[in-house]
């Protein structure tokens, strides 16, 4: 049975309403010294048109130039960037290390550096800020931050990042695993994906299982003094980027994990967000819905797949639970037959209409 093409009534192909396209601009822009963090980015569509700020995921991830296509080039001035230590940016964990790589890479300084990038790029007045996943977290972050700077808010799989959401998706039943790997012990993402949840958890010896991110973490900090330790810390990141990337997809590609299986990417992926995810996002527990009055007058367009399982559909309820208590609602709240991913069809076109429907700024 050919899988793909399966896994292809799931995912955009010919449907996009606007073409691929190259950047009209790139560059690579200072943001910080020692170490000196430069952030990569590319804009597309019109120069003359109202900003977008692209926020993309992970943290860790990276930006495609297939990401332009949710955007109307002749109406929007897409600015897409890679945040710090991410894909093009540099240094990233790949090519200079965690030692480097990961030194004032926190929450803070990625709300910096988005202010950083509007002031190079001339942008001075409001601008609608678009971000999927931890791409969706930013977003909030910055808007609580600098409501002043936001027209609007595209929101993609919602993430708030609490302890219970990151234990669905990295915890499950390890525990209990190497006793009865099928046994529903608790809940998580592994209960849709077993095959892969089981490379996942065997990285990692059974006596440590009770704390997978903690685990896994161990093994990024190691001071590699071996080959054999070296191999090892690129299985973990290898195994950590997979189970992320296959997981996003409701049909998983059934051999290719594209570049969640590239080691560069990898490595640089699973290491920024165990950093992340070990201090709890840089943030205060709760940070975003106890300061949801800050940003209940903005317009909120949320897209979120009912079989996210990454990002259980929840965080979106817990999101407009407190908008409901802030006296606000979301402008638009789409629940697509989807998972995670932003390239799964439904998802793509629903970003995209709301996209072509918002209200245009000024």
């Amino acid at each position: 049975m050919d899988l793909s093409r399966l896994q292809a009534t799931s995912a955009i192909t010919d449907e996009w309403e606007y073409p691929a396209a190259d950047p009209s601009q790139s560059g690579l822009l200072q943001v910080d010294s020692d170490p000196d963090h430069k952030l990569y980015w590319e804009e597309y569509g019109n120069p003359a048109g109202e900003p977008v700020m692209f926020l993309h995921g992970g943290p860790g991830g990276a930006c495609a130039p297939v990401m332009a296509r949710f955007f109307d080039p002749a109406r929007y001035r897409v600015i897409l960037f890679d945040q710090r230590g991410c894909g093009k940016s540099q240094p990233t964990v790949a090519s200079a290390g965690p030692e480097i790589a990961l030194v004032n890479n926190t929450t803070d300084y990625l709300v910096y550096d988005i202010n950083a990038l509007r002031t190079a790029l001339d942008i001075t007045g409001t601008m609608h800020v678009f971000g999927g996943s931890w791409g969706s977290t930013l977003a909030l972050v910055y808007a609580i931050r600098h409501p002043e700077n936001v027209a609007s808010l595209i929101l993609r799989g919602i993430f708030l990042g609490a302890r219970e959401d990151l234990q669905y998706m990295y915890q499950g039943n390890a525990a209990t695993f190497a006793d009865a790997p099928f046994a529903l012990t608790e809940p998580g993402s592994y209960i849709a994906y077993p095959d892969e949840w089981k490379a996942f958890v065997e990285v990692i010896p059974a006596a440590d299982r009770t704390d997978m991110m903690r685990a896994y973490k161990a093994i990024f900090d190691m001071a590699a003094a071996s080959d054999a330790d070296r191999a090892l810390q690129l299985r973990a990141a290898v195994a950590w980027s997979v189970w992320e990337g296959t997981i996003s997809n409701m049909i998983p590609k059934d051999s290719d994990p594209g570049k969640f299986g590239d080691a560069e990417f990898a490595l640089s992926f699973a290491q920024i967000e165990a950093h992340f995810f070990a201090h709890d996002l840089f943030l205060e527990p709760d940070y975003i819905l106890d300061n949801i009055d800050r940003i209940a007058g903005i317009p909120m367009h949320i897209v979120h797949g009912r079989f996210d399982q990454v990002c259980p559909l929840t965080q979106a309820s817990r999101l407009i639970a407190a908008l409901a208590d802030a006296g606000a609602s979301p402008a638009s709240y789409v629940r697509t037959n989807a998972g995670h991913s932003a390239m799964e069809r439904e998802t793509a076109l629903a970003l995209t209409a709301i996209m072509d429907g918002l209200a245009p700024i000024g």
